[in-house]
């Protein structure tokens, strides 16, 4: 049973032998702070409009000229960011980028470049690196977000070991999204507890076994849940994890459409093959150089540093 409303405000009531979700994560981003909760002042930050958590358009980007923007993010959206605002800093003067990693070491951030299967994604860690090497970009690493100080329209982060950066303009957190499971709570899902993906499917995705090129074919029976009928596809197959690839989803599609079709064969016959050496971390800090720089791959398990706070200012 489905329930919509239109844009006149009418609501109906749909009874469907099927449904296919795949709307995605895009909605749903993860917050700024280190522990996968909001930092101090995060949702203030939001509410003052000097905090983003999506990419800045190029009319956004515009504005943020001759001010100081801080990205805080490691993955594409970062990148192209970092690209984009980078830009920026070449042609009008004063502009200052801040570009904040979890990750203790920058390690393999810059994805697989030219080796990249991928060309356009290779590009993104090419000309990302290309601006800290310019200069364009202040890299910031192991900054672990514990606080947001709104001081006179800008925002100042402090990190968990007390490193404060200079006050922002504005900060655009790319740290990932999570799917949107609050219309699905009557259904009968079988998710795994911490991926939030298909409990079959979360195996083959975990991003500290698994890179971009390295994810097992899946299809309509790794999607299945209890609720007969229900598929949970494309982005938002893969809960938290950060190691998809848009080619997974139509595949997914066309096995999930085939199995609704009766033909089981085909919905089983999934065949794909997956370019390597993406970006596939995720937000931990990995702090290791031999995990992250010695052969780890970007989707080595991270070691967390833990501590008991910033010391009193009196201190």
């Amino acid at each position: 049973m489905i329930h919509t409303v239109d844009p006149d405000g009418v609501e109906t009531r749909h009874t469907v032998r099927a449904v296919i979700d795949a709307s995605g994560t895009w909605r749903q981003p993860n917050p700024a702070g280190a522990d996968g909760l909001p930092a101090f002042g995060e949702r203030e930050a939001a509410d003052a409009g000097v905090l983003s958590y999506l990419p800045p358009t190029p009319v956004q980007v515009a504005a943020l000229a001759g001010g100081h923007v801080v990205v805080v993010g490691s993955g594409h959206s970062a990148m192209s960011a970092i690209i984009d605002l980078a830009a920026v800093v070449r042609t009008v003067p004063g502009t200052r980028i801040s570009w904040v990693l979890r990750r203790g070491a920058v390690g393999d951030a810059f994805g697989g470049g030219a080796a990249d299967a991928l060309p356009a994604r290779g590009a993104l860690g090419i000309r990302s690196r290309q601006a800290v090497d310019d200069g364009l970009v202040d890299l910031v690493t192991g900054f672990r977000v514990e606080r947001m100080d709104l001081r006179d329209g800008q925002v100042v982060l402090v990190s968990q070991d007390c490193r404060k950066l200079p006050p922002a303009d504005q900060v655009v957190a790319v740290t990932g999204f999570r799917p949107d499971l609050s219309f699905l709570s009557e259904m009968r899902l079988d998710l795994d507890p911490i991926l939030q993906a298909p409990v079959r499917l979360a195996p083959e995705i975990d991003p500290n076994l698994h890179s971009c090129g390295t994810v097992m074919p899946h299809g309509a029976r790794e999607l299945a849940h209890p609720e007969v009928g229900l598929y949970l596809v494309g982005m938002k197959s893969y809960g938290r994890a950060p190691t998809f690839l848009a080619m997974t989803g139509y595949e997914q599609v066309r096995s999930v459409v085939a199995a609704l079709d009766g033909d089981h064969e085909a919905a089983a016959r999934v065949e794909l093959m997956l370019p390597n050496t993406g970006v596939c971390s995720g937000g931990g800090l990995a702090d290791d150089p031999a995990g992250t720089e010695g052969g780890g791959g970007c989707c080595a398990p991270p070691v967390e540093l833990l501590s008991i706070g910033c010391a009193p200012a009196s201190a």
